[in-house]
Parts: C-alpha cells; sequence; structure tokens
C-alpha cells in the first residue's frame, strides 16, 4: 500500500491542495482549468496536455483566455501522466485530477489509475465530464467515463440522462453529480444597443460538407449585405493547420477567398475568446455551438440555424424547446429570438443558486477519507473484452491497465538541444498530419468521386 498523506478540503484556501488537469485540446483545455478553479476555489492548477493529433499551440491555449503560466502545461502521453502521478508521493501527490479528454482517454486513464492503486488507497480524486452539449455517443462516451470519482453533468437534464444510462447497464450512478458549464459568465447583454453586432460562431465539424458550409458563409455575407448598418463577425475556432477538439477539414478561412464577391466591407472574420466577443454581440447564430448556451446565459438573442435541417448530425435537435430555432431567412427579416426561461433552467444555463456547491462537497466528502476505493469501471475484461483492449492500447497500455513496453521514457540524461529537436520535429510531423487532413484528403475524396 502507499503511503498516505493529509488532505484538506476542497474549500480551503491554503494552498495545500493539488490539483492537475490532463487535458487534449484548447476547448477542454478552457473547460478543464476553470472546473479545476471553480472546484477549488483559491487553486491553481498544475496544466498537462494529452500529446495527439489535437494538441494545441500556444495561440490556442492563449485565445480561449485560461492563463497557463510562464512555463504552459506540460505535454506527455498517457503513460508518461501515469508514470508523472504514480512518483508523486506524500505532499508532492496530486489530490484532485481533473480529466478533460474524449472518453477513451478516460477510460485509459482510469484504468491506469487502477493499476497503480489496485487497493484503496490515498489516490486522486478523478474528475470529468463534457466540455459542451451531449447531443451525440451518450451511452458510449458515458461509459467510457464510468469509474471516475465525479462524473459532472452540465445541467438537470443530462444528470438525470447519465444517470439512466449508468443505472440501465446496473452500474453505480452515484457519481453524477449536476453542475453547470463553467464558462458561463460575463456581462449581462443590454438589448437597446445602438451599434448591432451579430457573430456567426462556426463549427470545425457540423456541418462538414463543403457545399454546406459555403452555404452558411454565403448567408452570413448576404445578411451584410442586406443589413449595412450591421456588423457580421464570422467567429473561427482556429486558423488553418490548427486542430481542436474535432477536426476541420473546409477551413472557413479558404471558403472565404473563394466566396464568389468576396466578403463585404461589414463581415469579417475573428478569431479570439468566444467571451470577449459575445461581450459586443446583439445576436448570436450558430448551427449547434456551445457559445449559443454562453450567449443564452448572457442574454444575448440566439438563433440555432434550421436552414439545413433539425437533425442529430448537426446538434441543433438538442435545442428543440428553446425557442431560438429559426433560419438566414427570418434573421434577415429583422427576427431576434427569445429563448424559454423553462428550457434554459433545465438546460443548465440559468442556474439556481450557486451550481458548483453540490460538487464542492462531494469532493469535500472524499478528499476528508484517508483512503479511496480501487477505481471500478464499468468496462472491464469481463464486461468488454472485444472493445476495452484495443482502447487501451491506443494509449499504450495493456489490457490491465499497465505501459507497455517503451511507453514511458526513461531519463537518459538527454541533452536540452535533443529535447528541443524532437519537440520540433513532434510539431512538424503534427503539422504534417494537419495539412494532409485539410488538404491532401478533401482532394483525394474527390478524385474518389470521378
Amino acid at each position: 500500500m502507499r503511503n498516505s498523506f493529509c488532505r484538506v478540503p476542497a474549500t480551503s484556501n491554503s494552498g495545500d491542495l493539488r490539483i492537475a488537469v490532463l487535458a487534449d485540446s484548447d476547448t477542454r483545455w478552457k473547460w478543464g482549468a476553470l472546473t479545476a478553479r471553480r472546484l477549488a476555489p483559491g487553486h491553481r492548477p498544475a496544466g498537462f496536455l494529452l500529446r495527439g493529433r489535437a494538441t494545441p499551440t500556444a495561440r490556442q491555449l492563449g485565445e480561449v483566455g485560461i492563463g497557463t503560466g510562464p512555463a504552459g502545461p506540460a505535454e506527455v502521453t498517457c503513460a508518461e501522466f501515469l508514470a508523472e502521478i504514480g512518483r508523486a508521493n506524500g505532499a508532492e501527490r496530486y489530490d484532485v485530477i481533473v480529466l478533460a479528454l474524449v472518453g477513451g482517454a478516460v477510460q485509459a486513464v482510469l484504468h491506469g489509475v487502477r493499476a497503480l492503486w489496485p487497493d484503496p488507497a490515498a489516490r486522486p480524486v478523478l474528475v470529468t465530464g463534457y466540455v459542451g452539449v451531449v447531443y451525440e455517443k451518450l451511452t458510449d462516451g458515458l461509459l467510457l467515463r464510468h469509474g471516475a470519482d465525479l462524473v459532472l453533468a452540465n445541467s438537470p437534464y443530462d444528470a438525470a440522462r447519465f444517470r439512466a444510462v449508468y443505472e440501465g447497464v446496473g452500474a453505480a450512478s452515484d457519481s453524477v453529480t449536476e453542475t453547470a458549464l463553467p464558462f458561463l459568465e460575463g456581462a449581462p447583454h443590454e438589448p437597446g444597443a445602438a451599434a448591432r453586432t451579430v457573430v456567426f460562431a462556426v463549427q470545425p465539424s457540423v456541418p462538414e460538407s463543403r457545399a454546406d458550409r459555403t452555404y452558411l458563409l454565403a448567408r452570413a455575407a448576404a445578411h451584410a449585405r442586406l443589413h449595412p448598418g450591421r456588423e457580421v463577425l464570422v467567429k473561427l475556432r482556429s486558423l488553418p493547420g490548427e486542430h481542436t477538439t474535432h477536426l476541420e477539414e473546409q477551413p472557413y478561412q479558404r471558403l472565404a477567398g473563394r466566396l464568389p464577391g468576396g466578403l463585404p466591407a461589414n463581415c469579417r472574420l475573428v478569431y479570439g475568446n468566444m467571451g470577449a466577443v459575445l461581450d459586443g454581440a446583439d445576436l448570436l447564430v450558430t448551427v449547434s455551438s456551445t457559445a449559443a448556451l454562453e450567449a443564452m446565459h448572457r442574454g444575448v438573442p440566439t438563433a440555432v440555424l434550421t436552414d439545413l435541417g433539425i437533425r442529430e448530425a448537426l446538434g441543433n435537435h438538442h435545442f428543440l424547446g428553446s425557442g431560438c430555432l429559426a433560419s438566414w431567412d427570418e434573421l434577415d427579416d429583422g427576427l431576434l429570438p427569445k429563448a424559454d426561461p423553462g428550457w434554459l433552467a433545465e438546460q443548465g444555463v440559468t442556474p439556481a443558486g450557486e451550481p458548483f456547491a453540490a460538487a464542492r462537497t462531494r469532493l469535500a466528502e472524499l478528499l476528508a477519507r484517508e483512503q479511496l476505493p480501487p477505481v471500478a469501471p464499468y468496462y472491464t475484461r469481463a464486461t468488454a473484452p472485444g472493445y476495452l483492449p484495443g482502447i487501451l492500447a491506443r494509449h499504450h497500455l495493456a489490457p490491465d491497465g499497465t505501459p507497455l513496453p517503451g511507453a514511458v521514457r526513461l531519463d537518459s540524461g538527454e541533452s536540452r538541444a535533443r529535447r528541443w529537436l524532437r519537440s520540433r520535429l513532434r510539431e512538424a510531423a503534427r503539422g504534417a498530419y494537419r495539412h494532409g487532413v485539410q488538404r491532401v484528403a478533401p482532394v483525394i475524396r474527390r478524385l474518389g468521386q470521378l
């Protein structure tokens, strides 16, 4: 059994609590860091970025508006992260770890932690959840997250769905804890402002096809021409060559360059933190972005587009009953949608009271225990023998959660120059992969249809 250590309640400001965030993209870093600060006010989380195709650049981390410190988060593999937390002991041990990851990566860490602490021990409290609207792969994603000590649900609606999934397979559901999206903040919208600013929040993967994305961009440009007194901002998530949570094969920047007639003077592409962009918005337009919830929380009129249909594949079906489903034609005619108060409350957009109070109470209870039971995911070699080993192998873990040979690089006294060279080669390889996704893959796909 590993050494025990003294832990303090999550609400303490003593600085004794050590909390870490492991994230795999820019948006999940934002969610994870803000969640950590909501769970443990006054404590600065340590940052780790899971190495992969969506590992964010320094520019992307700066854009999400969540400080990373002078050195920034450390880039690690899953096996390296497990080795890091397994080495720590005593005062150096992490008390809380927020897993801001895709479901498969969460499952890998859970099994890795179980391998590190197979018996009751003073191990870290594991927290996970979702960065936004959960409109697809509900069962798959939730079961991959089962085993964490806290599975955060962003609304009463989500909490009920999450518990139903776990109870439906006979798994414990007491880990499900209702909260809210941690970035629902900002100054309330002041209607009647002289300047009219429309923000079209695009998404990297919805819609997917070039034709649909070109259509939406053309409609935004047409709206700007129809309303020359309005400024239409096309809010982008990343520069070409960068990846966010989802792959983007058809970047809007390139589509804008090919748009007949181009963009009018009062329609432009913008980057930056979504909260800062919403500060001056009078209307938010999107297909199904989580930005819609941010805008609704502030009281900004929000339109969830129906132009391409209301479909599960688009995610806009999640907004049924919100009162915000609308088309570009209706927006052109002057519609400013008004969100339904009941829907907002049920979706956690306008939570009653402090939304993280229950999570902090639950966390404090866990931290007060000298030992925690071993992590117990629903997926095991007994329940999912044809599924789990493949998930773990992708993260270089054996079926029992231990690192595969060579998965953790031993400290060989490597020079700083060689470490720098390896990081540059890794970034070049990542750039080549992104180039292939955004430039080569679409061309091959079109040639295949000839």
